[in-house]
């Protein structure tokens, strides 16, 4: 039942994710792009951009965007509670266990050993996203194939993310604009030659048609 693999699906998304949203995304794409076949890898990039761009947790955007997409408004509240439920029962028992023995040595151990792991989940779908946005896929990896707009743009919103340290909403409008500010230039200049073609084409034959 559908429901229900929405349910489990998402249920051992939330189980599993530690370090928050971003390191839930390779286990996301796991589940929904590898697993279940649910998006494809293009659509699992426009998810990760809407989940980063509304607001709350992006593991839950996700389960609610895919489960509306799979299953319409029951399936986004059987995805989207399988993967709260988790959270609410863990992190219940750890705060109590966490604020009882934070000072133990064994803990804090335990805690900075999840830091590399959790890093190494993060650049994992990172590298993913970013190869399906330049490439479209793997097999398509290739100096001729790369798109340089998104690279430029991606360039661009590295360095007000780093270096100027703008919101990162507004990043990502920004990013959207020079998109369709690039569109635009490219539609213009594809189409300008083409006009200037047939008013050329106009005016022979009317030039013709005067001399004869």
């Amino acid at each position: 039942m559908i429901y229900l693999q929405l349910f489990f699906s998402f249920l051992q998304v939330g189980m599993f994710s530690f370090g928050g949203g971003y390191a839930a995304m390779p286990l996301i794409q796991g589940q929904v792009v590898t697993g279940h076949h649910w998006l494809s890898m293009s659509e699992f990039t426009d998810l990760i951009t809407i989940s980063q761009m509304t607001p709350g947790p992006i593991a839950v955007n996700s389960a609610t965007f895919v489960g509306i997409k799979i299953a319409g408004i029951p399936g986004a509240l059987a995805a989207t509670f399988g993967c709260i439920l988790p959270s609410c029962i863990i992190v219940t028992v750890i705060a109590k266990l966490y604020l009882k023995y934070r000072s133990m040595e064994v803990l804090q151990g335990v805690l900075g050993s999840l830091r590399p792991a959790v890093v190494a989940m993060i650049a994992s779908a990172g590298i993913a996203i970013l190869i399906t946005a330049f490439w479209g896929s793997r097999d398509q990896i290739a100096l001729a194939g790369t798109k340089w707009s998104l690279v430029v743009i991606f360039v661009v919103c590295m360095i007000l993310l780093r270096k100027v340290k703008m919101n990162p909403i507004w990043v990502m409008i920004l990013a959207g604009v020079m998109k369709v500010g690039m569109h635009c230039i490219s539609a213009f200049s594809v189409f300008k030659p083409s006009s200037t073609f047939a008013l050329n084409e106009r005016a022979i034959s009317l030039s013709c048609s005067l001399s004869n």
